[in-house]
């Protein structure tokens, strides 16, 4: 199993990425810069957090032509495994791989610190090993992390079990007060219908080493690694 990150202009938190999947986790990893035309044989794609081209016009909406893009799309429609993280999950909604779009935060500020997240379904692979209920403690950091979609979606994401989690306090209740961003029913992360594309806003790859006191992200991985055939 071999896991490709994605560089692009203004990405931030691919070394992040790969120190975490290549060092901690011990998998063999493609760096894949995003002129690239090829996704070297990668099992498993990242798109890592940070500022895709600045953000200049949206976030994410001029990294979805990339070239490394036609490449991950392609991956994503045979079942590939594709991930974004912050900046990687705007732009998996700019490329029309997952549903949605992501709105400046209501606070209209940036917000950087750990939040707690409601595991909404074991029912993905990224939390498969994470029991429906279970409270991560993640970090953020995002201005435009506001997760939005039209009201028959949201409920077809929610028939379908596609929210992975919910911002919440630390007992997993889920209200207005917790919702740091604004996103409609506090959505921090989803999955498509066929469940081999995931985005969420939190960083886990900045909470999955014990040097830095927090190991709640490294459940994710640990999850992905459990669900899958080496």
């Amino acid at each position: 199993m071999k896991f490709g990150v994605v560089t692009f202009p203004g990405s931030n938190c691919d070394q992040d990425m790969i120190y975490v999947l290549e060092t901690i986790m011990g998998l063999e990893i493609e760096r894949l810069w995003h002129k690239e035309h090829s996704i070297k044989g990668a099992d498993f794609v990242v798109l890592p957090g940070g500022f895709s081209y600045g953000d200049y016009l949206r976030s994410g909406a001029i990294a979805q032509f990339s070239p490394i893009m036609n490449e991950v799309v392609a991956h994503a429609k045979k079942g590939g495994y594709v991930m974004g993280i912050c900046n990687g999950f705007q732009i998996l909604c700019e490329s029309d791989l997952l549903p949605g779009t992501l709105k400046h935060n209501d606070s209209q500020l940036f917000v950087c610190k750990n939040v707690n997240l409601r595991t909404e379904t074991n029912n993905a692979l990224v939390t498969s090993g994470i029991p429906k209920g279970s409270v991560l403690n993640i970090p953020v950091a995002h201005a435009e992390g506001n997760y939005f979609n039209a009201p028959d979606e949201i409920k077809k994401l929610n028939d379908n079990d596609q929210v992975l989690f919910r911002y919440c306090d630390a007992n997993g209740n889920v209200s207005s007060e917790n919702n740091l961003n604004g996103s409609i029913e506090n959505i921090a992360g989803i999955t498509n219908e066929t469940r081999n594309i995931f985005g969420m806003m939190p960083h886990p790859e900045r909470s999955a080493d014990h040097n830095l006191g927090n190991v709640d992200g490294k459940r994710m991985f640990d999850s992905i690694l459990s669900s899958l055939s080496f």
